[in-house]
Order: structure tokens, then C-alpha cells, then sequence
């Protein structure tokens, strides 16, 4: 029996990654099956097992990605931090709601689906990438204040971290206006405002 397409063309890998993504998007990270992804790839049940070493392998290699597509737009949002620090650290907020809304299956594969990061050395690099340039832009906000006034850079990144996916989990589903008469843009903005203003970090 021939290969089928997806394996003769030398693009088995991808193929399943982003099959798993799609049917992560559709049933949740916890729902899809090797054999799943592998008849929406439209390869054999056994073919995954050329690259994955089980279920578990291959959802890392969805969310390694994810990551890395999601510290890219973190990095052009920032943008070295022009044109003054506090607008780019905003746009890195619209940037988080955007790939949440436009990746679903990367981003609950990333966040969502109890994966270890800790576990995969590749995965760990690609979420301490994009959490790097959380840390770059606290670290941009807080040259204003004197060195002891400063607030621990990786503090404020986790803060907004948690803050941008609670926005996303409570907010930024569904139908615009069903939970909220505020946007998620507007919801993130101002939270990440009041908690900067809070810290010292932007002046009233």
C-alpha cells in the first residue's frame, strides 16, 4: 500500500501538528486522540509514531510552536520598547488577545492542556522566550523610578501574564458583549494600567 500524501511529500510532522491544533480548537486539549490526528492528517494510525513518541510528545510539540509564533508577535509588538515604553507594553496585551483569538489550538495546547514545560528542554526555551519579553518590558517601565523603587521585573511579568489570560479566559470567548459590555481590549488595557499605576511604573 503507497504512502499516503502527507508522508510522501516529507511533511508527516507538521501535518500532525497542526491537526492536533485543529482538533484541539474543536474538543479541547484534552479531548483528541493520536488516532484523531492522525486520520485528519489522513495518514495511517501508526504513522505518528515515526515522529512522536506517544499523545503527550506530540501536544508539546504543538504548544513548542505556539510558543515560539507567540513570542514573535510579543517581540515585533514590543518593538524595543518605541515609541515610548508604556504604549509598546500595551500593544503586547492586543498582541496576547490576538494570537489567543486567531491561534486557538496552539494557545490552549499551550496553556490550557497540563502539559510540563519544565519536563521538555525545547518547550521550556520557547515559553521562557516569550516570557522574556514581558520581563524586557517591565524592565523598560521601571527605568524611571531609582534602582531601589524598582519592582521585580519578572514580578510584574507574571502579574500581566496571569492578567492577560484571565482576560482571555473570562472575556475573550465567545460572542463579543456577552459577558461583558467592555471589550477584552479595553478590559486588559485598564487592568494593566491600574496595576502599573499601582507599582509606580506610569505617573497619574
Amino acid at each position: 500500500m503507497p504512502e499516503r500524501k502527507s508522508y510522501h511529500h516529507g511533511n508527516l510532522r507538521q501535518a500532525l501538528v497542526e491537526a492536533t491544533a485543529a482538533l484541539i480548537e474543536e474538543q479541547g486539549p484534552q479531548a483528541f486522540t493520536l488516532t484523531e490526528a492522525a486520520r485528519r492528517a489522513g495518514v495511517s494510525a501508526a504513522a505518528p509514531y515515526r515522529h512522536f513518541k506517544g499523545r503527550e510528545d506530540l501536544l508539546e510539540e504543538v504548544a513548542r510552536q505556539g510558543f515560539i509564533e507567540f513570542a514573535g508577535r510579543l517581540e515585533a509588538a514590543f518593538d524595543s520598547g518605541r515609541p515610548r515604553a508604556l504604549t509598546a507594553f500595551l500593544r503586547m496585551g492586543q498582541a496576547y488577545l490576538d494570537f489567543a483569538a486567531d491561534r486557538p489550538g496552539y494557545y490552549m495546547a499551550m496553556f490550557e492542556s497540563g502539559i510540563s514545560i519544565a519536563g521538555n528542554a525545547d518547550l521550556a526555551t520557547a515559553s521562557g522566550r516569550a516570557q522574556g519579553v514581558l520581563v524586557t518590558a517591565a524592565e523598560a517601565l521601571a527605568m524611571r523610578l531609582p534602582p531601589a523603587e524598582r519592582p521585580p521585573s519578572r514580578m510584574v511579568a507574571n502579574h500581566i501574564w496571569a492578567l492577560s489570560h484571565g482576560v482571555v479566559e473570562l472575556f475573550g470567548r465567545g460572542r463579543p458583549g456577552s459577558r461583558s459590555p467592555v471589550s477584552s481590549s479595553e478590559m486588559l488595557e485598564s487592568g494593566a494600567i491600574i496595576y502599573l499605576r499601582g507599582l509606580g511604573l506610569i505617573s497619574e
